[in-house]
């Protein structure tokens, strides 16, 4: 890792770990988690990255699953801040890309409130990882020209839903929770076909990878996944996929 540049003391790095596997790590990525003094890091982090670590650094786990509130991100934000005022190199270290749906936007705005040095480290995004364990594009030149990334889920556990998504897009849902046939519902009342293309990956970038295609009319009887899952949807124009062996 020659020539890359090592973490700072009082600044704070936001990064993305990618899906877990650490051959799909960024090179900027491997030298700050090697460097940082101090490491914050997301519940869905691999162990494989997490052994990057510095064996003096201090390491936390401040990530939250399936809806536990052990940590809250008011106290993620003041352990950020307060580390790297203590003069602490702070890697907070999240799993995919840290600016898409990693709440990034509230440690920013606390970072910034309190006047600390800051750089956000890009990471893959699991939607497109896990569009490459397909061999799916997202786009095509003539099919399809558009990506949505979206969520069902916001704060507290309210769910947002799919209202107003249109079948024109390929559509990759984050956080899609156990119901299924709700999201199945959802997108056939917004006019999605019942032979759309699905793709539902559990631990992506881990051992315990899995994966399984369906149509959608087929997804509410589809058995579920263990979490964390993704989902993508794709028009069915699109060349069909094939499940691995």
């Amino acid at each position: 890792m020659n020539g890359l540049t090592r973490a700072e003391q009082g600044k704070v790095y936001l990064v993305g770990a990618g899906p877990g596997s650490l051959e799909l790590l960024t090179l900027r990525a491997h030298s700050l988690i090697s460097s940082a003094s101090c490491l914050l890091h997301d519940d869905l982090v691999s162990t494989e990255i997490l052994s990057l670590a510095s064996s003096d650094a201090l390491v936390r786990n401040v990530g939250k699953r399936c809806g536990a509130k052990t940590i809250t991100q008011e106290e993620i934000n003041t352990w950020i801040v307060e580390y790297a005022e203590a003069g602490h190199s702070v890697v907070r270290l999240k799993s995919g890309d840290p600016l898409l749906f990693g709440r990034a936007a509230e440690e920013i705005d606390a970072l910034q409130h309190a006047a600390i040095p800051f750089e956000v480290i890009p990471g893959v995004s699991a939607g497109f990882a896990a569009a490459a364990v397909a061999g799916l594009p997202l786009t095509g030149r003539i099919t399809n020209s558009r990506v949505l990334f979206a969520t069902r889920h916001l704060a507290a556990g309210a769910t947002n839903g799919l209202a107003g998504i249109a079948p024109n897009v390929s559509l990759v849902l984050y956080m899609p929770g156990r119901d299924y046939a709700a999201i199945a519902k959802e997108l056939s009342a917004n006019g999605w076909p019942a032979n759309t293309r699905c793709l539902v990956v559990s631990s992506l970038g881990t051992p315990s990878q899995q994966w399984k295609k369906c149509d959608l009319r087929d997804l509410p009887h589809l058995a579920h996944l263990p979490a964390p899952v993704l989902m993508l949807f794709v028009p069915a124009e699109k060349e069909a996929f094939e499940q691995p062996g």
